[in-house]
């Protein structure tokens, strides 16, 4: 069992991460492709991975079932910015830990992440749709800063109702007004 587990894990990771990676070019944000979550790696991140893999969903899921919490995923998030989770500090107005806005960027890659990720698990049964259901079903679970929230929202909207075609095409013109300013600074 752990054999298959191990490849079975190890098979899932490279699907999402090459399909991540496929998402991220035609995005324009080669760089987050080629860096995506290459934290999965380690043994951290790995190890669990293999020892909670289902392949129907994250193996974070099964190990909080388990153990309470994810020890990868606290990993994970603290090691990739494209996740909302990352982007939390102390407010100097509270000082309590709240949602801080993310880079475009970095908005970017996480619609992709979220994107391929449905692919991988839902399989046949994806369509666009399903990025948006699963962010609509957790939503008011999450604490993500407002801006940001409506960004990724917007876009996955955009999928929902127009296609991959037409949200990856918006991503590169933003991308591209983005590199526009930075040259002219």
């Amino acid at each position: 069992m752990l054999i298959r587990n191990f490849f079975g894990h190890l098979n899932t990771i490279l699907k999402h991460r090459h399909m991540v990676m496929r998402h991220c070019f035609k995005a324009g944000i080669f760089r987050r492709g080629l860096l995506h979550d290459l934290s999965k790696f380690s043994p951290v991140e790995f190890i669990p991975g293999v020892l909670y893999y289902q392949g129907s969903r994250s193996p974070n899921e099964r190990e909080r079932e388990v153990s309470g919490f994810s020890k990868a995923w606290m990993h994970h998030k603290g090691r990739n910015r494209h996740h909302f989770e990352y982007w939390t500090d102390y407010s100097m107005k509270t000082g309590t830990l709240d949602p801080v806005r993310m880079p475009d960027e970095y908005i970017f890659e996480m619609f992709c992440d979220r994107v391929a990720a449905s692919k991988i698990y839902k399989k046949s049964e994806y369509n666009d749709r399903c990025p948006l259901e699963y962010y609509n079903a957790r939503k008011a679970k999450r604490d993500i800063e407002p801006l940001t929230a409506a960004k990724l929202e917007f876009l996955l909207h955009l999928l929902a109702d127009k296609g991959e075609d037409e949200a990856f095409r918006y991503i590169r013109k933003r991308v591209k007004n983005i590199k526009k300013r930075r040259n002219l600074h």
